[in-house]
């Protein structure tokens, strides 16, 4: 019988003591906020959604763009109320984009947020590589979109980004980077975080279900190396970077050393099925895979915060006059579905951003062109 996921002793495989929790203060100011979550539905988010309706902050609104992802967020929250009567506060769920800038002023005019936490995003890389204009579309400019009508209401932003956003090999690293400038250029807040064990769709779950079904897990590259956090450990320092006073901080958790995907996958091999001979296959890396995931560049200066936990790492903004001209270049060739001139503009955005072969082979034969 398979054990579930979730009952694993991450712990035991992360072989470290867990990250710091956030401080009593920082519970405490997050208690008298009004909060927005976009992405609710997701691992990450819904997990920040349940912890934050634990605390009972003033107001809660919740937007997710999956109707089924937000069905399932609205019956969690119903049995742990069941569970624990009286102690969450109301959510207010809402179903749509971030991109939608007249939902959006709705949302503001109603409720009022004045802390947002950013956590929609496209982010598997393989899929992204075969819909990079989506990927540019979504995370860049629904987070724009976000981040204007924010600051036009006093809210503050706090990004959920990735370790995939440094000197990135995909196109959702890339779009994820420039998310970042957006943000930090704004006053908001940033968190680059590292894989989260067992959060949906993630290579944990491929591995547990070819685990079940008692086929071969498959790794890409016996030297592929990741850092990990916890579903638990994500969520806090979500929170801790919600805490960070300064503005335009790029935060980013200090982790001691990486795992090799392989030592993850027999790990979960003698945890769910000890009796079995289930072998590991290397398929090789994939569109946008690395070999190893940095949660900041080589020569990047990092700060320590105060916060625990986490240090600040330099972002190296463009001004911001000229992210603004960048931008405004990108989206004309996005609205033109020029992916050749999208890259293009990409890489002046990004400069240490480096296409995959796929990706460039896609921009050379794609003649998606839209007449204007």
């Amino acid at each position: 019988m398979i054990s579930p996921v979730k009952d694993l002793n991450w712990r035991r495989f992360l072989g470290r003591p867990p990250l710091p929790s956030p401080r009593p203060e920082i519970i405490g100011a997050l208690q008298q906020q009004s909060i927005l979550i976009t992405g609710a539905g997701g691992s990450i988010g819904s997990a920040l959604a349940l912890r934050l309706a634990a605390l009972a902050p003033s107001m809660l609104v919740l937007l997710e763009a999956s109707e089924s992802s937000l069905y399932c967020l609205q019956r969690d929250w119903v049995e742990a109320q069941a569970a624990h009567p009286g102690g969450a506060c109301a959510m207010t769920p809402i179903l749509g984009s971030a991109a939608d800038q007249p939902l959006l002023e709705e949302i503001f005019a109603a409720h009022a947020p004045r802390l947002v936490f950013h956590a929609a995003a496209f982010k598997q890389v393989p899929l992204m590589e075969e819909q990079p204009l989506a990927a540019i579309s979504n995370n860049i400019f629904a987070t724009r979109t976000l981040v204007e009508t924010a600051a036009a209401n006093g809210a503050r932003v706090v990004l959920l980004s990735t370790d995939k956003a440094v000197e990135p090999g995909s196109i959702m690293g890339a779009t994820k980077r420039v998310a970042e400038q957006i943000v930090l250029s704004s006053g908001g807040a940033v968190l680059r975080l590292a894989n989260v064990l067992a959060s949906r769709d993630s290579v944990v779950e491929v591995f547990a279900r070819q685990i079940a079904q008692g086929a071969p897990v498959t790794v890409t590259d016996p030297s592929a190396r990741r850092y990990f956090v916890t579903l638990e450990e994500a969520v806090n320092l979500l929170l801790i970077t919600a805490g960070h006073p300064e503005p335009g901080a790029l935060l980013a958790p200090v982790l001691p050393a990486t795992h090799f995907i392989a030592d993850l996958a027999r790990f979960m091999v003698s945890e769910l099925a000890p009796t079995h001979e289930i072998p590991i296959e290397f398929t090789g890396l994939r569109p946008g895979d690395k070999e190893v995931e940095r949660l900041w560049s080589s020569g990047a200066p990092t700060l320590a915060t105060g916060l625990g936990g986490v240090v600040s790492v330099d972002p190296a903004l463009l001004p911001a006059s000229q992210l603004g001209v960048r931008l405004a270049s990108l989206w004309q060739a996005l609205e033109l579905r020029d992916l050749e001139g999208v890259l293009v503009e990409l890489r002046r955005l990004v400069p240490d951003y480096t296409p995959s072969q796929s990706l460039l082979a896609l921009s050379r034969h794609s003649g998606q062109r839209v007449a204007r």
